[in-house]
């Protein structure tokens, strides 16, 4: 998903945003041959994510400059850190600074978030729930988005509308309006789809589960259930699909919902709610 063309694509879209027609500042202030070395430093503790894209933004403006990264995706770090180390010539880094830290530290902020929201769940008694994310990413940054949520642990929802049926209220009004109830909705879409794929269906009262189960829906989404009403919901579902709960979930609230047998916890938060992760890059 977060191959090397998306990310030479997406960083070259925001350097020219940044830098349309270069960087006036270093080109006026730093000699053109002048070499440098700068030091990405941790500010906070986290957890790390983008080490690629951190370095395409230097070897975009100048595919001379060395980036040593010191961390690997996926891992833990603290306050004070030494992340990479950039060497090469000084105004192509400082042109491709901002880009770097921009994408890393967003990308950081999500990974960080997650590995949260993972270890509150897998710390609640009787807990085997995954933590995933949702489509609710920035437009045009949802694979660095997705990418940084398996960095901290946790799971890919759906990538977009074409991967998998997700019902959701709208569509089964939709339906009710052309005389389908859900249980027979859902076996129309059956009929239509391939036999590889997954059907989703919200439901948001606990007497909409036995036509979901009726229709063969592949994953039941208890959405804002009170925990007494989820607890119900997995005993009614039972085993004959997954079962996902989401909406509003908290901190506080994932242990609460891990501990009622859910399969999957989707957190919306991890991507549209994340504060980026304080880096700096500093000059050696």
């Amino acid at each position: 998903m977060l191959t090397r063309l998306v990310i030479e694509e997406a960083v070259r879209r925001a350097l020219m945003e940044d830098a349309p027609t270069g960087d006036i500042t270093a080109a006026t202030t730093i000699p053109v041959d002048e070499a440098a070395t700068a030091i990405l430093r941790a500010r906070e503790d986290g957890v790390f994510s983008g080490a690629d894209v951190f370095a395409a933004a230097f070897h975009e403006i100048d595919p001379t400059i060395q980036v040593t990264m010191h961390i690997t995706d996926g891992e833990r770090f603290t306050a004070g850190d030494t992340l990479a180390e950039i060497r090469g010539n000084a105004r192509g880094m400082l042109t491709a600074e901002r880009v770097a830290l921009n994408f890393t530290q967003r990308m950081s902020g999500i990974a960080t978030m997650t590995r949260a929201f993972v270890d509150a769940a897998n710390a609640a008694p009787g807990s085997h729930a995954r933590i995933a994310d949702t489509r609710k990413t920035v437009p045009g940054l949802r694979p660095f988005d997705k990418y940084a949520v398996v960095c901290g642990g946790g799971r890919n929802h759906r990538y977009g509308l074409s991967d998998a049926v997700m019902v959701k209220d709208n569509h089964v009004a939709a339906m009710q309006a052309v005389g389908l109830g859900l249980a027979a909705g859902i076996r129309h879409i059956r009929e239509q789809v391939g036999h590889t794929t997954h059907i989703e269906v919200e439901v948001d009262r606990l007497d909409q589960i036995p036509a979901a189960l009726e229709g063969g829906a592949d994953t039941i989404m208890l959405d804002n259930f009170s925990l007494e009403d989820t607890r119900t919901g997995v005993a009614m579902i039972a085993g004959r699909a997954i079962v996902e709960a989401s909406g509003t979930m908290t901190l506080e609230r994932v242990p609460q919902v891990a501990s009622t047998g859910v399969d999957v916890i989707s957190v919306g938060a991890l991507t549209h709610s994340v504060r980026a992760i304080d880096l700096g890059l500093d000059w050696a």
